[in-house]
C-alpha cells in the first residue's frame, strides 16, 4: 500500500501511542465537548467557537466520515450526529479507525469518569500499559500520613515496574518548571521540603527533582511534559533546555527520558535527543492541535532529531476524536515529508519506510522494552 507520494504506508500501521489518557464515554453537550477540544477551558466568550481552528477543521474533515457524514459538515450537524449515535458507539468507531495497537496510559489524570486503560484498549481492540504520574503518587503517599515518604514512594515505584508499568511521568512543568536539581536531593533535603508540602497539590522543586531522579534510578523510563499545555503552566519555564543539568547527571543510568509535546520548543527537544544518549521526543498533542499544518512542525523536528529518537503519541484526552486525529495526522505528515525526500532523490523508498516504522512503533518498543 502506498500514498500519492509513493511512500509505502504499511510501515505506519499498528501504532504504539506512548503517551495518552482515558476518554469520556458519556454523552456531552456542546460546551463540555468544546472544553475538551484543546488546552483552553472553554470557548472564549469574547471569541467565536473552538471549531474555528485548525483542530476544528480537522475534526469536521476527518472524523465526520467515520460517523457517516460528509467531510466538513457544519459543527452543529457533527455534534447532532454524535448525540444520535451515542458516545459509546462514536468512541468505538473512532478508536478502531485510529489503528493504534498499544496504549501507554497516564493513569494519574482525572476525572474518575474517564475510561480506565483496560476500557480504553477494549474500545480500540488493542492493549494498554500504565504510566505512573509521579506527583499524583507522591500526593497519595503524603495524604496517607506516612512517616517514611521516600521509602514508600520507592516501594510503590518498584512494585509498579514489577507489575508491568511501562514508565513514569513528571508534571514538574506544571508545578515548578523544568529547571530541576541536576543532582538528586538528599533525604534530609527532601524531609525539609516536605514540611511545607501540600498533599492536595504538591508544588516543590526539591520534591519534583527527587521524584524524577528516583524514577530513573529505579529503571522506569521517565516522561516529562514539555512546552504547550493549559493555562496552569508558565510556558517560559517549560523549555526542555532547562533540563540540561538533569540530563547530564542521569545519562549514565541508560534509562530513557522522553520529552512530550514540545511545541514551541520542538527544535530544542530535537537537539537534546541528538546530543544525549537517553533522550527521546514526540510531538504529542501538537499534532492534532496544528491540524493540517502539522507537516511544518514535523519538518522542523526532523532537522536534527535522530530517526531512532522520535516517537508517536496522541496525548488524547477526553475525546476519542483526538485519538483518530493524532494517528491520522501523524501518518499523513510522515508520508508527506518522507515522500518529498524520496521524490527529490534524497532517500530511497525502503529507507523512508524503515524510518516511518521506527517512529510509528519500533522506537517506543525499544525505549520501553515492550
Amino acid at each position: 500500500m502506498a500514498d500519492g507520494s509513493g511512500l509505502p504506508l504499511d510501515s505506519l500501521v499498528d501504532l504504539v501511542d506512548h503517551h495518552c489518557h482515558g476518554i469520556l464515554t458519556a454523552d456531552l453537550d456542546r460546551a463540555t465537548f468544546e472544553g475538551l477540544m484543546n488546552e483552553a477551558v472553554r470557548a472564549s466568550p469574547l471569541g467565536t467557537t473552538l471549531f474555528d481552528s485548525t483542530l476544528g477543521w480537522a475534526m469536521r474533515r476527518h472524523c465526520a466520515p467515520v460517523l457517516d457524514l460528509e467531510p466538513l459538515v457544519p459543527a452543529d450537524e457533527y455534534l447532532a450526529r454524535r448525540a444520535q449515535l451515542g458516545a459509546v458507539e462514536v468512541s468505538r468507531r473512532l478508536m478502531r479507525a485510529a489503528g493504534i495497537g498499544t496504549f501507554l496510559v497516564d493513569t494519574g489524570l482525572g476525572p474518575r469518569e474517564l475510561t480506565s486503560m483496560t476500557e480504553l484498549a477494549h474500545l480500540a481492540g488493542g492493549t494498554a500499559r500504565e504510566v505512573v504520574r509521579l506527583e499524583r503518587l507522591a500526593e497519595e503517599v503524603l495524604a496517607g500520613g506516612t512517616r517514611d515518604f521516600a521509602g514508600e514512594v520507592e516501594t510503590r515505584l518498584r512494585a509498579a515496574l514489577l507489575g508491568g508499568a511501562a514508565g513514569a511521568k513528571s508534571i514538574a512543568a506544571y508545578r515548578v518548571g523544568l529547571r530541576l536539581p541536576p543532582k538528586k536531593p538528599t533525604k534530609a533535603e527532601l524531609r525539609h521540603a516536605l514540611v511545607r508540602a501540600n498533599p492536595a497539590r504538591l508544588v516543590d522543586r526539591t520534591v519534583s527533582g527527587w521524584l524524577a531522579h528516583t524514577a530513573v534510578e529505579i529503571g522506569l523510563p521517565l516522561q516529562f511534559h514539555v512546552g504547550y499545555g493549559d493555562s496552569d503552566l508558565d510556558l517560559l519555564d517549560c523549555d526542555p533546555l532547562r533540563l540540561t543539568g538533569f540530563l547530564r547527571t542521569t545519562q549514565g543510568y541508560g534509562v530513557p527520558v522522553l520529552l512530550l509535546h514540545n511545541w514551541p520548543y520542538h527544535r530544542n527537544a530535537a537537539y537534546l535527543a541528538q546530543v544525549f544518549d537517553h533522550v527521546f521526543m514526540d510531538l504529542g498533542l501538537t499534532t492534532h492541535n496544528t491540524g493540517a499544518l502539522v507537516t511544518g512542525v514535523l519538518r522542523e523536528t526532523l532537522e536534527l532529531v535522530p530517526f531512532g529518537k522520535l516517537l508517536f503519541s496522541s496525548d488524547a484526552y477526553g475525546l476519542a476524536e483526538l485519538y483518530l486525529l493524532g494517528a491520522l495526522l501523524f501518518r499523513r505528515s510522515m508520508s508527506v515529508v518522507l515522500g518529498e525526500l524520496v521524490a527529490a532523490g534524497e532517500t530511497t523508498p525502503e529507507d523512508a519506510a524503515y524510518v516511518a516504522g521506527l517512529v510509528a512503533r519500533e522506537n517506543a518498543r525499544r525505549a520501553y522494552g515492550l
